[in-house]
């Protein structure tokens, strides 16, 4: 485990996402989504939240992700995270659980997706919506704070960003999300990752 991972808590995290200098999409034109880059503690180990979406669903079926999902009507980008979080996963959270946002990312798909940031400490009794979410992990946070992997493709010039994830790899969006995330929150770095490409077949 790295030393910024094994130092990390709440008010170190807060800190460093405090004074991120946040980019936003400025796009109205397009669906605005939030989703919850939610840190839990399991054994004292600082874990992220992740979800794996149901091969039911019409969109990005089976795909991990992080809990989340588009916008209501006059929702802000934290109130639609934690609607999600207990929507997705039946965890619950104060508004004083966010720690602030990430930079905006602008899918294939056509969402400007906010990150939002928040602690939720040790969790118990998660209750997935089985509608939405074949499973949950809690994931530490020293398991995605390692060095991408970037694949070319020759539908884009960007490169596809991969996360190892439980034997496999985490795909852009939540993957760019994820590694920005623990670049800041872990090493109080600044990393732009809106440029990083999706896989193809997220695209749609």
């Amino acid at each position: 485990m790295n030393e910024g991972i094994a130092s990390l808590d709440r008010d170190a995290v807060a800190a460093r996402i405090a004074s991120f200098p946040r980019v936003r999409a400025r796009r109205p034109d397009l669906k605005q989504a939030a989703v919850a880059v939610c840190v839990t503690e399991v054994a004292g180990v600082p874990s992220l939240l992740i979800t794996r979406r149901t091969a039911r669903l019409r969109a990005h079926a089976g795909q991990w992700a992080l809990p989340g999902g588009r916008r209501e009507p006059g929702e802000s980008a934290a109130q639609g995270a934690l609607r999600e979080l207990a929507e997705e996963v039946g965890l619950h959270l104060a508004p004083q659980a966010v720690l602030g946002e990430l930079d905006d990312y602008v899918s294939r798909s056509g969402y400007v997706i906010t990150p939002v940031v928040c602690w939720a400490g040790p969790v118990s009794d998660l209750s997935r919506s089985r509608a939405e979410v074949a499973s949950v992990y809690q994931i530490p946070l020293a398991d995605f704070d390692v060095e991408p992997r970037f694949i070319a493709i020759p539908e884009s010039p960007a490169p596809v960003i991969q996360l190892p994830l439980l034997g496999g790899y985490l795909h852009a969006p939540t993957a760019a999300i994820v590694h920005q995330f623990c670049r800041a929150a872990c090493r109080g770095l600044i990393e732009r990752v809106a440029h990083y490409e999706q896989p193809v077949f997220a695209w749609r």
